[in-house]
């Protein structure tokens, strides 16, 4: 088997779980397409799958793999359809991961803006308010929130930013308006649950030092957009990104409190895989959204 048809068979054999349905879908046997990928990885030098007696499981090299060989083989099928047609076609899916507040409440808006300019691009949007594995997740753009470790991804900004406290105005009638920091100890709080734990340590500056105030009486979500919800409906203090309130501070439904202390940059970005084959519709996308995300945020401040 050449190399194409070799890729083909293992993105097959990882989706189906089985190398005898891979080799049927392939015209081989299942000792004929066994043999195929033992070949694929003493060339590799690498374990691309786990083998049990019940199913296969990719190893991580096994899915960075598999990563790298489907844009290889999107790439090729774009750049085929592109000659045919004589024109470079922007088409395909993207795989998106983004925060539940920000997806639902900007993104989706301007992934149908996208869409209107090129009908032909699909969208897999998984929102969550956890960090989402690349690689794992089988995922081409994760936007995030807040300054990023190094991941060995690629981050480019979307748009600058920071966290505020906020509140609807009868509920800090009802409950109290903290004048420093350590007065929202006493208040109840909107906490965001994460993977790590709860987000119940609250970021400041006095005196020019970073400080935080641990939340103390708090109800929780896993979802972003349920703790402003929360807030809206006067349940407590949330702190939020300015990105994904700042329609609610202009009509009046939330306020801000503390601005003077919550200064902390929490700038929104876009991480992707460091490649040099990034197909046109994922390059076209991250420049979509900059200038998107940067309008947004313009004048927030």
């Amino acid at each position: 088997m050449d190399r194409l048809s070799v890729m083909k068979l293992f993105i097959d054999a990882s989706t189906l779980g089985s190398f005898s349905a891979a080799g049927r879908k392939h015209g081989l046997s299942p000792a004929a397409s066994s043999a195929a990928i033992q070949r694929l990885e003493a060339r590799l030098r690498v374990k691309l799958f786990e083998r049990t007696t019940r199913r296969l499981r990719l190893t991580e090299e096994g899915q960075l793999y598999k990563l790298y060989s489907q844009q290889a083989l999107e790439l090729m099928d774009e750049a085929e359809q592109a000659l045919q047609a004589g024109k470079s076609l922007v088409q395909g899916t993207v795989r998106i991961s983004a925060p539940s507040d920000l997806g639902r409440n900007l993104l989706l808006a301007y992934l149908d803006e996208f869409r209107q300019l090129y009908p032909q691009v699909q969208f897999a949007l998984s929102l969550t308010d956890s960090a989402a594995n690349l690689v794992q997740d089988d995922i081409d753009l994760a936007i995030r929130y807040g300054v990023l470790a190094d991941s060995g991804m690629v981050a480019r900004t979307l748009a600058p930013g920071r966290r505020v406290v906020c509140v609807a105005p009868e509920c800090a009638a009802r409950a109290g308006k903290p004048q420093t920091p350590e007065q929202l100890t006493g208040l109840p709080a909107l906490v965001l649950l994460t993977a790590a734990g709860p987000m119940n340590e609250w970021r400041y500056r006095a005196g020019g030092k970073p400080k935080s105030v641990r939340m103390n009486r708090y109800q929780q979500s896993n979802d972003g957009e349920i703790i402003r919800k929360w807030a809206l409906r006067g349940h407590g203090y949330a702190y939020k990104s300015l990105l994904d309130v700042a329609d609610d501070i202009r009509a009046g439904r939330l306020i801000t409190v503390l601005d003077e202390f919550f200064t902390e940059s929490a700038p929104l970005s876009v991480l992707y895989h460091r490649s040099r084959f990034q197909p046109p519709r994922v390059k076209l996308l991250i420049e979509f959204l900059q200038e998107r995300f940067a309008a947004a945020a313009a004048g927030l401040e």
